[in-house]
């Protein structure tokens, strides 16, 4: 990774709690090299980002990736938690929220995942909101993902993604998706085209030096590609409450609500859940690579 940034070559930052936390064993390992895979055939250079023993790695090698994928009590990592691990000397997946910060401090402009975390349900009683939201409101990054899990409050997270100056725009569309789903029920300000328009779009904020956040791009899935609504909908309320009955709180939320979706709809959310990655890391590639100039011809200087 350090040779392809001093190369100029595009570098898309990806995260590793989709490694150890959000897929099970086998698939996270083989997602993990497809996600990296697709970055390649899109023209950049992937850069999965985690902790190896308490150092943090960007650009994580197969094998350290196969050690996330295999290894047990791999921490779930938020930026908070960076130098408590580092002492530690754990071993650790970045979330979204500490994979962007860790990626925007490497000068890394795009990130690709699959959801965002957000203002959880019944926040208003738990004030249980994901660490993601105020990360990226001081972090200058574009993160490539397809909405806000839908097992959160997608509105409420809309609201407080304004409120911090958050950006929010749609790939292709104006509707925010809800993951799982194309729809996740909420329009978007603001509609963005291609690679190019999103890249003119970092150009930009680059020029004016105003505003620190990112900008979340919202892709969605295609309507035949997004999990059947209905079963979508079974499966999140049957998940909810089992969420109350088990008293399950904080970071253990979103694991257990995916397991539940996994299990319940016999592997369809993890087929909908890699087709989201997979579409989000070429995007992000195709940005990448837009953004980065082209090197100039042997033997000319400007």
């Amino acid at each position: 990774m350090t040779r392809a940034r001093r190369d100029g070559r595009p570098v898309v930052a990806l995260e590793s709690t989709i490694i150890s936390h959000g897929l099970p064993h086998p698939d996270n390992l083989r997602v993990a090299r497809e996600i990296e895979q697709t970055v390649r055939d899109n023209g950049a250079v992937p850069a999965t980002i985690g902790m190896i023993g308490g150092e943090l790695v960007v650009g994580l090698d197969d094998g350290q990736i196969e050690h996330l994928a295999l290894a047990e009590g791999v921490a779930k990592l938020s930026v908070r938690d960076l130098a408590v691990a580092a002492a530690k000397r754990a071993d650790g997946a970045t979330t979204v929220a500490a994979t962007s910060a860790v990626a925007a401090a490497a000068e890394i402009g795009v990130f690709a995942t699959g959801g965002l975390g957000g203002v959880h349900r019944e926040a208003s009683v738990t004030f249980d909101e994901s660490a993601d939201l105020v990360t990226l409101a001081r972090t200058p990054i574009v993160v490539v993902c397809a909405g806000v899990k839908s097992i959160l409050d997608v509105g409420a997270t809309l609201e407080r993604l304004e409120t911090l100056g958050v950006a929010v725009a749609g790939f292709r569309t104006k509707r925010f998706p809800g993951f799982f789903i194309t729809d996740g029920g909420f329009d978007v300000d603001w509609e963005l085209d291609s690679a190019e328009q999103v890249a003119d779009v970092m150009r930009a904020r680059t020029d004016q030096g105003v505003g620190a956040g990112a900008l979340i791009l919202a892709n969605p899935l295609p309507t035949d590609e997004q999990l059947d609504p209905a079963l979508h909908d079974r499966t999140l309320a049957e998940g909810l409450a089992l969420l109350a009955r088990d008293r399950i709180t904080g970071k253990a939320v979103t694991p257990f609500l995916l397991s539940h979706f996994h299990s319940s709809t016999e592997g369809q959310s993890l087929a909908v859940n890699v087709r989201i990655i997979l579409r989000n890391a070429a995007l992000a590639a195709q940005i990448a690579a837009a953004h980065t100039p082209a090197p100039a011809p042997v033997g000319f200087s400007a």
